[in-house]
């Protein structure tokens, strides 16, 4: 009996790693053959068969119309039973590629919008390319999932005609056991030490590529103001840089070395967690975010401007602080009184274990319509977590 297949497709590696490993050795377990496909070379864990086609990032190269009849062929000889598409140009690559699969295989092609480019608030150049980009491939799409509720929302408003099945999974699930430890003086003492910090020095985190997107010129901005009276507040950045050293020369520019931090990738995120006093966000836009969810699962304070999708995670003044538009004066604000008061904010982690990986890992495997779920207990679908 031949084995049932899936395919992952995304524009690079690090997505499928960073955020889909659970769902890979979930089909595994089910005795799947499991496939990835990505725009670059190397290989993935829980993956029988490793694809590289000519798929970028850029909407406007015209390798992926080279990536379109490259995945076109895969599709053809493989005949996937199942689909499933993430990043923007890797879901437009994979749908077109896709189209006639279904006719012609049976194959069931699902994508995930980790968070649609035309939102409230985007500008009318995002409406124009990306929406009716999402419109005309919703009808070559079986299942349409979102991660937060104004993307599920606006999908069943626009595009429940074109395609019949459109789903809400919040995010990707979190593995909050990563970030249930603790840490005594003498490690958090350590590890400041190593990053070049004081054990009194009122650490900022903010944990995200960094690019225009996240925006972390608005908290630079804000450490302009903010150590003006106070040269104890530092902020760590962590995260690759992807503008060539853009917000490196803000930060000379501003005088700021001395109080502002670039870290990188890094693998200790919960350790760096249990270092922080507040974890910051200026992002304009979001999915669901992971490192909010992380934030939460660490307990720690949250100062954010609002966007979709951390407006779904974070309520003002009761688990975080939520800031208007770019807002500097207010969102220093808020980082003070935290500073002055101690955390006044008491998160409670059962507010985010309805999106741990096992919830999610449940959702997905029924959106998948895999048999005999009925019968595990949650402790079994935690089993799926994101260090294995």
């Amino acid at each position: 009996m031949n084995k049932k297949k899936v395919l992952f497709v995304a524009t690079v590696n690090s997505h499928i790693e960073n955020f889909h490993l659970p769902y890979l050795k979930m089909f595994k377990d089910k005795e799947y053959e499991v496939s990835v496909c990505t725009g670059e070379k190397g290989e993935i864990q829980y993956c029988d068969k490793k694809y590289e086609i000519s798929v970028t990032r850029s909407p406007y190269k015209i390798n992926n119309l080279k990536a379109i009849k490259q995945l076109r062929k895969i599709i053809e000889e493989e005949k996937f039973d199942i689909i499933h598409c993430h990043t923007p140009m890797g879901s437009v690559v994979t749908r077109l590629a896709a189209k006639n699969a279904k006719k012609k295989y049976g194959t069931r092609v699902i994508y995930t919008a980790h968070g649609f480019h035309f939102y409230k608030g985007a500008s009318l150049l995002n409406w124009l390319l990306f929406y009716p980009v999402e419109w005309y491939l919703a009808k070559y799409t079986d299942t349409l999932i979102t991660i937060n509720t104004e993307d599920y929302e606006r999908a069943k408003k626009k595009f429940s005609k074109r395609c019949k099945d459109i789903q809400y999974v919040p995010g990707v699930g979190i593995d909050e056991k990563k970030f249930d430890f603790e840490m005594s003086q003498e490690e958090k003492h350590l590890l400041k030490k190593s990053l070049g910090l004081k054990d009194d020095d009122f650490v900022l985190t903010c944990v995200a590529r960094l690019d225009k997107n996240k925006n972390q010129g608005f908290l630079i901005k804000c450490m302009k103001d903010l150590t003006k009276e106070n040269d104890k507040i530092k902020l760590l950045l962590i995260g690759p840089d992807e503008l060539n050293g853009y917000y490196q020369n803000l930060v000379k520019k501003y005088n700021l070395e001395k109080n502002i931090y670039f870290l990188g990738k890094r693998k200790d995120v919960p350790q760096l967690l249990k270092i922080a006093n507040i974890v910051v966000s200026a992002s304009k836009r979001e999915g669901l975010p992971v490192n909010i969810l992380e934030a939460l699962a660490s307990e720690k304070p949250v100062v954010s401007l609002k966007c979709r999708g951390i407006n779904d995670l974070i309520q003002n003044e009761k688990n975080g602080f939520l800031v208007n538009k770019s807002n500097y004066k207010i969102f220093c604000k808020y980082i003070e009184k935290i500073y002055k008061n101690g955390n006044i904010i008491k998160i409670k982690k059962n507010d985010i274990k309805q999106l741990n990986i096992g919830n999610t890992v449940k959702k997905m495997r029924n959106i998948y319509l895999i048999e005999d779920d009925e019968n595990k207990s949650e402790k079994e679908f935690n089993n799926y977590r994101f260090n294995i």
